[in-house]
Order: structure tokens, then sequence, then C-alpha cells
């Protein structure tokens, strides 16, 4: 839980929940009424980890439920939830679940934006994940994925000085974490096709953390609120430009069920 604080999840929080909160604003189904007065959505962030999405959204007035199977994740997210005033209590439901089983859990089309951030990387094939979660996901709702750039593997390797792990990045999915865990990357290209494919057509698409992933693991946010507002400025810009966001180490890629 200590990584919680750091510089690299900082980056990424902060970055996420900004792209989030701008593709959520052009959803039609996020306004209705005279003036387009915002309306609460219906949330399932699967994988929600320590629920650091999953709770903004229940605080600005969303329906949230989210679909945990780690138990040591689940206890985390419980007690974040717990430790929340009544009115977000009330719009959180924690679901103790797999990605994998969706259908088990929820009926068609019963969710207006779906999260899975942090979790492809973990599965062998992403495919029957995505198409779970496009079903449930109402016609006109946001999909938004958080996944390693397999086009950039060999980034943070190089930029440690690790040569012989660059090297063997290239022409390859795979990767071992910072925790150790072999995981997998996804590349832009075959997640387009691949949304495209469950009537989930990509939106947008962003990069998130260019600079600062190769930052060390004890690495904290600057506490000069000055200096954070740059770093994330600088971190925010090159997520939205090319050629940058193309080498960031996470895309973040939100498409729209037709």
């Amino acid at each position: 839980m200590a990584r919680l604080g750091g510089l690299r999840n900082t980056v990424r929080q902060e970055l996420v929940a900004r792209q989030l909160d701008e593709q959520l604003a052009a959803l039609p189904r996020a306004t209705h009424g005279p003036g387009g007065a915002p309306r609460a959505l219906r949330v399932l962030d699967v994988g929600p980890g320590q629920g650091t999405q999953a709770l903004r959204l229940a605080r600005a007035g969303h329906r949230v439920t989210g679909l945990e199977s780690d138990p040591a994740m689940l206890s985390a997210l419980q007690a974040a939830v717990a430790a929340e005033p009544p009115e977000v209590r009330e719009r959180f439901t924690v679901v103790h679940g797999d990605g994998r089983e969706t259908g088990r859990h929820f009926d068609p089309a019963c969710f207006d934006v779906v999260l899975c951030h942090g979790v492809l990387m973990y599965l062998p094939d992403p495919e029957p994940v995505l198409a779970g979660l496009a079903r449930v996901l109402a016609p006109g709702g946001m999909l938004s994925l958080l996944v390693r750039n397999g086009d950039a593997l060999a980034m943070r390797p190089a930029l440690l000085g690790d040569w012989e792990q660059a090297v063997a990045a290239f022409g390859t999915a795979a990767y071992t974490n910072r925790l150790g865990l072999a995981t997998r990357a996804d590349r832009r290209a075959d997640l387009t096709a691949t949304l495209a494919g469950i009537a989930v057509p990509l939106r947008a698409w962003y990069g998130v953390r260019v600079f600062t992933d190769a930052a060390a693991d004890g690495a904290r946010a600057p506490q000069d609120a000055h200096a954070l507002r740059l770093l994330l400025e600088a971190e925010e810009q090159a997520g939205r430009t090319d050629p940058y966001r193309g080498v960031a180490a996470l895309l973040h890629l939100c498409g729209v069920r037709s």
C-alpha cells in the first residue's frame, strides 16, 4: 500500500482522472433535461484495487459497483468504502468476483460506464473479458481501458540502463512488472481492432507516464504544489501529443458502445 503515494501512482491516477472526466463529459448519457444537467451514471469498475477512481466517481454522485477478485484488495476496498460518508457508501456496491464472470453477476446493458484499469496485463487473452464487458455496457456507454503499452516495452529498461532487458523487449508482449510478476502488454492497434469487433469502437486514447515511468519505487511526488502542477502538466500534455504518447508506459483507451 506504500506505493499508493508514490510518484508513479500519483501521475497515473491524476492523469486517468482528468482523461476520464473529459470523456464522461462528452457522453450523451451523462446529461439530461434543460441545460444538460449532469445525471448519475451506472459505473462498473473491474479490478478497482484500492478504489481510487471508483470512489472518486461515487463521490461525484455516480452509482458505482466494484468487482474485485483478489482477497487482499477486496478487504482494502471494503475498508476504503466504509471510511466514506454515508451518502457515498450508499452509492457504492462491492462484489467479490472476477472480470471473466461478468455474465454471472450482471444483466446485459446494465452499466453506462465500465472501467478496466491494470487488469488485462494479467490475462493471457483479453478478448473474452472485453467481450463480456461489452455485453454489460449499455448502448452509448463507455469502456475505459488502462493497459501496459506493448509498443514501448523497451523504454523503461533502456532509461534505467538495463540494455539486456531493453533488447529483449523488442518483438514480445511479455514482461516482468515491478512486483516480479510475469505479465503481458497490449498494442494499441490490436486493441483498436478488438474494440471494433465487439461494437465498442475506439473514440479517444491517451498516453500515461511518458516521463516518470522510470522513477524508483520509493520516489515520492513533489511536495511543492507548483512543482507538482508543472510535472503533471508536462505529463498531461505529453499524453495527448504525438509522438510522445506513443511511447508512454501505459495507454488509456476509451471506446463507446455502438
